[in-house]
């Protein structure tokens, strides 16, 4: 048996040293150690040999598979080696092309001026203040000093729900949740953020859908001149230090007295031209003293307290910030116009 075993070692290398490809290696494998071959069936016979020839024997086996094993490891390295090489060939980079950049993304514009907004506001001392976006006809109209049937709740044609539910048209009501949930305690400076939804027309400069940004302030001795200096602060730092501000009479239900806030026209810088409508000013806002009623549904004395309040659409100002013509960019995640505010 010994003398079979040297053979099949002679046999095996010779063969081995003359693979030319893995294919021819895998099946030489098989053929002299898989389990139906030449080793494992010389191997069977063992069992006829004697107790002292069977360790001999065995000893000799150990070697004609390990010198097996070793030039069949041998080999498939080499082959390895060889088609790993050959990939390197076919597969050369140019490393003098130039590369592809990758896509980053970049913060909505409507959100970048959002946070804008809000961290001057941060800055003046206000904190931030959320609400639901389907909100009651209670808090959306009447603690706004807007009871049913008022004429001036034609201003906002609403989405309605149900008789008392329905899609909020603005902020403000959060501006009285936020009072009531202060029980009476002064003073309040508050900035409230949102989405609004109004049945609106879809053309350049209205949305069904937009987003608000409103401001309450409560306190003793809160006065007109307060809020005045509040929103030259926020438009001088929103549009440029020398920005003006104009207040011109309005009206809102939930204020009294009511001003609109004109700024002074960042293209022209007053002097007018086609942005502004050749004015010199350009309306932002709408501002007034917190009306007596709105407080006392909030909780408050009217006798001793007193506050203002402002709202602004986001929209409004991203579209004069950044000389934008059309509202509905900011909507059709048009990807042409996005990437411009990237690098802002």
């Amino acid at each position: 048996m010994k003398e079979r075993l040297v053979q099949l070692k002679e046999e095996a290398l010779q063969q081995l040293q003359d693979v030319s490809n893995p294919q021819t290696l895998n099946d030489l494998r098989v053929k002299y150690l898989g389990k139906k071959g030449a080793l494992t069936e010389v191997l069977r016979g063992m069992g006829s040999l004697s107790a002292e020839e069977r360790p001999q024997v065995g000893e000799v086996a150990n070697q004609v598979r390990t010198a097996i094993e070793s030039i069949i490891a041998s080999k498939q390295a080499a082959f390895v080696a060889e088609e790993t090489n050959r990939r390197l060939q076919a597969e050369t980079i140019d490393v003098t092309l130039p590369g592809k950049a990758l896509a980053t993304g970049a913060i909505h514009p409507l959100h970048k001026v959002a946070e804008e907004i809000e961290d001057i506001f941060i800055g003046l001392g206000y904190s931030i203040a959320e609400g639901p976006e389907v909100e009651t006809d209670f808090y959306n109209f009447e603690a706004l000093n807007l009871p049913k049937n008022h004429p001036a709740r034609d201003m906002q044609d609403s989405f309605y729900i149900t008789d008392e539910i329905l899609m909020r048209t603005q902020t403000s009501p959060v501006q009285i949740r936020t009072m009531q949930a202060s029980n009476g305690e002064t003073p309040i400076r508050v900035i409230c953020p949102g989405k609004v939804y109004r049945r609106d027309d879809d053309d350049a400069t209205h949305s069904f859908q937009f987003h608000q940004i409103e401001g309450l302030v409560i306190g003793k001795n809160i006065r007109m001149s307060d809020l005045k200096g509040t929103l030259l602060q926020f438009a001088q730092q929103m549009f440029g230090a020398d920005t003006k501000i104009r207040l011109r009479p309005s009206f809102f239900p939930f204020t009294e007295p009511s001003a609109e806030v004109d700024v002074s026209c960042a293209q022209c810088h007053g002097s007018g031209c086609r942005m502004c409508k050749h004015t010199g000013w350009i309306e932002i806002l709408g501002c007034g003293m917190v009306h007596p009623r709105v407080l006392e549904m909030g909780g408050y004395d009217a006798k001793q307290v007193s506050g203002f309040a402002f709202g602004m659409g986001i929209e409004r100002i991203a579209l004069l910030k950044y000389g934008i013509d059309d509202i509905r960019h900011f909507y059709t995640n048009d990807l042409r116009f996005l990437k411009q505010f990237a690098k802002m």
